[in-house]
């Protein structure tokens, strides 16, 4: 069992580790919307990847990035109506992918993988990647994570203070665009927020300070991934539910239990 699931469980602590970093930094900005555009929108890049028969992890890689790009000069310069040009950028990206999976020649049926994930699939490679970008999150993390804090607690307090705000929050964006690319075969664009939102959610529930939110969350993440894999193994189900109905029900026993402490 331990020979198959070698490049799952590797997969899992990756993946936690980037969970709890971008995952808590996602929940103290109420950014999940702007995730799920990049991860929904980055389907786009997918479909570009099969049209032209580029490398999926790459030009998916490029393609999300642009987009938080895009996302970070929209939610700086049209605040006001942000939510409605993020919610079009959403749906022009998988509408992108869906119409040039559709003329890509050839069945395509690995494509399933992307939209639902299957962790225990994943290739090296992969698992490389996701390497490289938990390094860059671990290197972000130490350097910006006062300034997270502040500009978290009071943007305006922040630009007076002279810190370049749009440039961190750029920064952000990019990295959550890192973390949901590195996490696409693993989990899926349709499910990548949930898992990068539980985890953290409960953390703060019982944490006080960021640096504890995330270690706790990475923690909660592991273990819902490698209960999910045990749970698949053993009823020979799908990986990727398995740990999203885990993280579910730890979710809604929090919340009873906070509401009723």
């Amino acid at each position: 069992m331990l020979d198959l699931l070698q490049y799952p469980l590797i997969a899992s602590i990756l993946l936690s580790i980037a969970i709890g970093i971008i995952g808590t930094l996602m929940m103290l900005n109420r950014s999940q919307y702007i995730a799920a555009s990049i991860a929904h929108g980055s389907y786009g890049g997918i479909g570009l990847a099969l049209y032209l028969g580029l490398p999926f992890l790459w030009t998916s890689t490029i393609f999300a990035i642009f987009l938080a790009l895009i996302i970070s000069f929209v939610t700086i310069k049209y605040e006001k109506i942000n939510d409605t040009i993020i919610g079009v950028i959403w749906a022009v990206g998988m509408s992108i992918g869906i119409i040039l999976s559709d003329l890509s020649p050839g069945y395509h049926g690995d494509l399933m993988s992307y939209l639902f994930g299957d962790i225990l699939l994943i290739p090296k490679s992969d698992l490389i990647f996701m390497g490289l970008v938990d390094i860059a999150l671990i290197f972000m993390i130490l350097f910006l994570y006062h300034r997270f804090l502040i500009i978290f607690y009071d943007k305006e307090f922040a630009t007076l203070l002279g810190l370049r705000v749009n440039l961190v929050h750029s920064i952000l964006l990019v990295m959550m665009a890192l973390s949901i690319v590195m996490s696409v075969r693993s989990v899926g664009l349709i499910l990548v927020i949930a898992l990068f939102s539980i985890p953290p959610f409960i953390a703060e529930k019982f944490t006080k300070k960021l640096y504890i939110t995330m270690l706790v969350s990475s923690i909660l993440a592991l273990l819902f991934c490698l209960v999910g894999l045990f749970i698949s193994y053993s009823f020979n189900i799908s990986a990727t539910p398995s740990i999203i109905i885990v993280a579910s029900i730890c979710f809604f026993i929090t919340i009873i239990y906070k509401k009723n402490p």
